[in-house]
């Protein structure tokens, strides 16, 4: 292999971004040409999306442009949008350009499949999601509309969903937000998950939070069912198999994940679902060179359940397998194999007026250590605290430590 190699990283958010820092911090430029390819031109916060919903945070406070940080790298930036991978001829084409490569680290995150329920737009039906900027200011915009205008509503996710926490953190911000406004009396919330008990998350729970989980909803009076399979969703209800139509006129549904298109169109990277099988090394299991942290990973589920909830992966997750795949490509460069780990997490749940941590190793349970789960108003002053030194440590184009997760 030549000395000096050529790494494309596809993808702006976490695990692009990770790879990026990392890669500089093992291979020095002489060693490595690396170019990112994003097809948004920012970073942005995601774990903070429901606060935008909110009204609490807009887009611009929690985003920052990626050319200048990664240019104190010296990672060269091109803001596009890949359309195909050829991983036999070892080229990332773009709707600019072709971009060849040695390694390439697939970093894409998600394609929301909002199709897999009826109703579930936001903007070809009435229900509301979280998982992009746009959605999600769209979905600060049907929040205000609610103030205006109260009336029941649901917060749940789909069969198949594997990010689950924000059901809460929306669920327990909206009351403590119709709360302050002295509206919470004309405003009904429902949650409906997929999970077999409160807290399963994708991941077997984690300790005491199934009962801290109970009992905060409880005395919110915010109504919950589990094991549920939402099957559509109208202007006026949200219908689930086997149920009643729960009453709803403000409907958020976290939708199940696919691959983006681009890696899912591509010959022998993907899985029928869009996501990249990966070893323990998060390289590709057949195509050579090929790595993929974060959301692009196609990992299984924590377990059977009687309504499908998948594997969770969180930014702080997403960064630990950022930092595997390159150690492993570091060493492969120089002749070595690279060490592996246990996906851990740590999380800070958003609860309105208090917050809540959680902490599992590994994710997959039986574990090492009893989880720890902590319930108070530091974390989450803790959150928010992270939330703006992670950005600020961020577009410097330095790394953030992340013991505490998020």
């Amino acid at each position: 292999m030549s000395a000096r190699v050529r790494i494309v990283i596809i993808g702006g958010s976490f695990g692009g971004l990770t790879t990026a820092y990392e890669l500089r911090r093992h291979l020095g430029r002489e060693r490595a040409e690396v170019t990112l390819l994003a097809k948004d031109e920012h970073f942005r916060f995601v774990p903070s999306f429901p606060w935008v919903a909110m009204g609490r945070r807009n887009l611009e406070q929690i985003s920052f442009p990626l050319a200048q940080p990664l240019a104190k790298k010296h990672v060269a930036f091109a803001q596009e949008t890949v359309i195909n991978i050829d991983t036999d001829a070892k080229v990332v084409s773009t709707t600019h350009a072709e971009h060849p490569y040695d390694f390439l680290v697939v970093a894409t995150g998600h394609r929301s499949a909002n199709e897999a329920v009826p109703g579930l737009g936001p903007f070809d039906g009435p229900g509301h999601s979280p998982m992009s900027a746009k959605e999600t200011e769209e979905l600060a915009q049907a929040i205000r509309g609610l103030l205006a205008d109260p009336g029941p509503v649901v917060v749940g996710a789909a069969p198949g969903a594997s990010c689950i926490g924000p059901v809460y953190e929306l669920a327990f911000e909206l009351d403590h937000l119709l709360r302050q406004r002295k509206l919470r009396h004309q405003v009904p919330i429902a949650v409906l998950t997929p999970e077999p008990f409160l807290g399963h998350m994708g991941m077997g729970g984690a300790g005491t939070i199934r009962q801290l989980l109970e009992g905060a909803l409880e005395e919110r009076d915010i109504t919950y069912r589990t094991s549920v399979a939402i099957t559509r969703i109208t202007t006026e209800a949200v219908e689930a198999e086997g149920l009643v139509p729960t009453p709803s006129l403000c409907s958020i549904v976290i939708p199940p994940l696919a691959g983006v298109e681009a890696v899912a169109a591509s010959p022998g990277l993907s899985n029928p679902k869009g996501f990249v099988p990966v070893d323990d090394h998060y390289r590709h299991k057949t195509a050579d060179g090929v790595y993929a942290v974060g959301v692009a990973v196609a990992l299984p589920p924590a377990g059977e359940t009687p309504v499908p909830v998948n594997f969770p992966k969180t930014g702080h997750m997403t960064e630990q397998m950022a930092e595997i795949a390159v150690r492993d490509l570091a060493a492969r460069i120089d002749g070595r194999e690279g060490t592996t780990a246990e996906l851990s997490a740590r999380c800070v749940l958003d609860m309105g007026d208090r917050g809540a941590y959680m902490a599992v190793d590994p994710v997959r349970p039986p574990r090492n250590r009893i989880p720890t789960v902590s319930e108070g108003r530091r974390w989450l002053y803790t959150k928010q605290a992270f939330e703006r030194a992670y950005l600020a440590t961020a577009r410097r184009g330095r790394r953030m430590p992340t013991t505490l997760g998020w």
